[in-house]
């Protein structure tokens, strides 16, 4: 009598936690650890926060704050935000990906704060010297558009 052997494969299903849409950072977080298969102990102590702070987060009950946002990145190994198509939200986008408040950054550019917080705020236009001197800071300091993947 003959026998006929039959394989059977199929993905495991997703856990019902898992993310179905990418919409904030906690969720690009998660789908990233669920798909390393890593707990959230082992990606708390990669970014350097708790447990608890990465469960939150998570969860949505609280948001990453700016200093975290770099390791964030380097976990994801991606950058989680849109692609920037204005000055404001490079400036934005920019200090993210550098987890730098916006007087850290204007002195970085070399500007004053205020300047440049009414720049992000679509509050006024920057004059053609202010300007020169943010697209020079981001084409030498923003890696926003450099060595990492925009893919989610």
């Amino acid at each position: 009598m003959p026998f006929c052997k039959v394989t059977l494969k199929t993905q495991k299903p997703l856990p019902s936690s898992y993310p179905k849409s990418l919409i904030t950072l906690g969720d690009h977080i998660k789908k990233k650890r669920l798909d390393l298969g890593l707990w959230q102990k082992q990606v708390a102590e990669q970014i350097g926060v708790d447990e608890v702070t990465l469960y939150n987060w998570e969860k949505q009950r609280t948001v990453p704050k700016l200093p975290y946002i770099p390791k964030i990145i380097a976990f994801l190994a991606y950058i989680p935000f849109p692609p920037a198509s204005s000055l404001p939200e490079k400036i934005k986008n920019c200090r993210r990906v550098l987890g730098v408040t916006q007087e850290k950054m204007a002195e970085m550019i070399g500007i004053d704060k205020t300047t440049l917080a009414r720049c992000e705020a679509r509050k006024s236009q920057p004059t053609e010297k202010t300007l020169k001197l943010i697209e020079t800071f981001f084409g030498s300091f923003c890696p926003e558009n450099k060595i990492l993947n925009r893919a989610g």
